[in-house]
């Protein structure tokens, strides 16, 4: 056991002997009905000059993509093996050998690995999950510690990666304390020093993501390893599915978070600069709503790689779109809509629970882009839904003779109907248990 875990860790060194790109990274996640395929991908990354990505597992298809690019690409572990992999060495050495050395050859995959070891509902944000004293309504990052019930783990955990020269990965989403905490101060979730600031031992704070990374500094000094590397493995914001998800916020966050990452001041308890990984890419519209229905919105394009809001990588706060998705397939131009001519509406309930169970209605709960429309629009809104996910089949716009078809589209000003993408032949037919549940307490008040 001891040997298989040893193992395991050492190809987190692996990340430290290769080329690392300097500058932002960005997660991509494929937990969608229709994923645009990898090539299409790559090619959205290097036209907006992100050469650092993290994945969540070692898709075959999905890294060779990257062969010859240049690209720094994370592997992850599923979550799902690292338990086999642990309990086993030649496990472990086969899965490396599958995954990781196949693609290491010249003119092949720049590749980082990073094992995944938490689940999502674990790791994000990693500071509050893992630290106690990470409020700061009540406290301030030098009260900060791994929480009890996993102190003596955690310590052996940092202080082997420390003598191992490798990373503490953490996620920090200041989206989270604002969206779990109303009277979380709003300004403080912002890095544009528009916030009341915060004292403690001297040094100042204006902003709760310097706040936590410190909170978890802090907690690696009490550790013994006050200089461990620390990398930001997940940070960004949404533009949907709550009150305070919105491209207009993320532009804000973003703004002031890439404009510090470009200046390299760092945090006021380890100045200088830092690695990060922006999340995310893509929105992902399969995604547990367990934690919130803004799961599904943290990408800074669209499902299709169109961009939602203004974003310069750079730092420099310009205001330019950035690139989008080339050679993007999309499906015809139909949605599918309500049936203004049918007017026994009795069925209507169950038809939009039916869909809303299996597709994806997050834009309708309030706060939310589509909450705004009229009964019948947010109808017409879980119809289409439905339709695009089941790939516009004419089964999926019967909706017991409620639903019909039409070419003229049905977008607001605010509510955005997609056409859906062509499928790359993974699309999930259905949503996990947990985002059904959660979809029927909201979904049967829509209308």
């Amino acid at each position: 056991m001891v040997r298989a875990t040893a193992f395991l860790w050492a190809c987190c060194v692996l990340m430290v002997t290769t080329n690392v790109a300097q500058g932002i990274g960005v997660n991509w996640g494929s937990q969608s009905s229709h994923n645009l395929p990898p090539s299409i991908v790559v090619q959205l990354l290097k036209d907006n000059g992100i050469y650092k990505v993290k994945l969540f597992d070692a898709d075959d298809w999905t890294v060779k993509a990257f062969a010859g690019t240049g690209i720094e690409v994370v592997l992850g572990i599923p979550n799902t093996e690292i338990q086999r992999l642990s309990d086993n060495y030649n496990e472990a050495k086969r899965w490396v050998k599958e995954n990781v050395t196949r693609h290491l050859y010249n003119g092949g995959v720049n590749i980082k690995l990073l094992p995944r070891l938490a689940t999502e509902t674990t790791s994000r944000p990693a500071p509050p999950s893992m630290l106690t004293s990470t409020n700061l309504n009540s406290a301030v990052p030098s009260d900060g510690n791994f929480r009890s019930d996993i102190m003596d783990i955690m310590v052996d955990l940092v202080r082997w990666l420390d003598s191992n020269n490798s990373p503490f990965l953490v996620n920090i989403y200041p989206f989270l304390s604002l969206y779990k905490d109303k009277s979380f101060p709003l300004d403080f979730a912002f890095l544009d020093g528009k916030a009341n600031p915060i004292q403690d031992k001297g040094l100042t704070y204006d902003n709760m993501f310097d706040a936590n990374l410190d909170t978890l500094i802090w907690s690696l000094k009490k550790a013994g390893v006050p200089n461990l590397k620390i990398i930001v493995g997940e940070t960004g914001w949404p533009t949907d599915g709550d009150t305070n998800a919105n491209p207009k916020l993320a532009k804000r966050f973003y703004d002031g978070f890439l404009q510090k990452i470009a200046s390299g001041k760092g945090t006021p308890l380890r100045p200088g600069s830092m690695e990060v990984y922006l999340f995310g890419l893509l929105d992902e519209d399969m995604k547990s709503i367990a934690p919130g229905f803004f799961e599904r919105h943290w990408g800074i394009f669209r499902f299709d790689g169109h961009p939602k809001f203004a974003i310069d990588f750079t730092g420099k706060i310009t205001d330019r779109m950035p690139m989008a998705a080339k050679g993007v397939q999309y499906l015809p131009s139909l949605y599918c809509v309500y049936n203004k001519d049918v007017k026994n509406m009795s069925l209507a309930q169950g038809n939009v629970d039916y869909a809303c169970l299996r597709a994806d209605c997050s834009a309708l709960v309030d706060g939310s882009s589509c909450d705004k429309l009229d009964e019948i629009g947010k109808i017409s809104y879980a119809f289409n839904m439905y339709y695009q996910t089941y790939d516009q089949s004419v089964e999926a716009c019967i909706f017991n003779g409620l639903g019909t078809t039409i070419l003229a589209d049905p977008s607001t000003d605010t509510c955005f109907f997609p056409i859906q993408i062509q499928s790359d032949g993974t699309r999930i037919s259905i949503v996990s248990g947990v985002s059904v549940a959660a979809s029927v307490l909201v979904f049967l008040a829509l209308l």
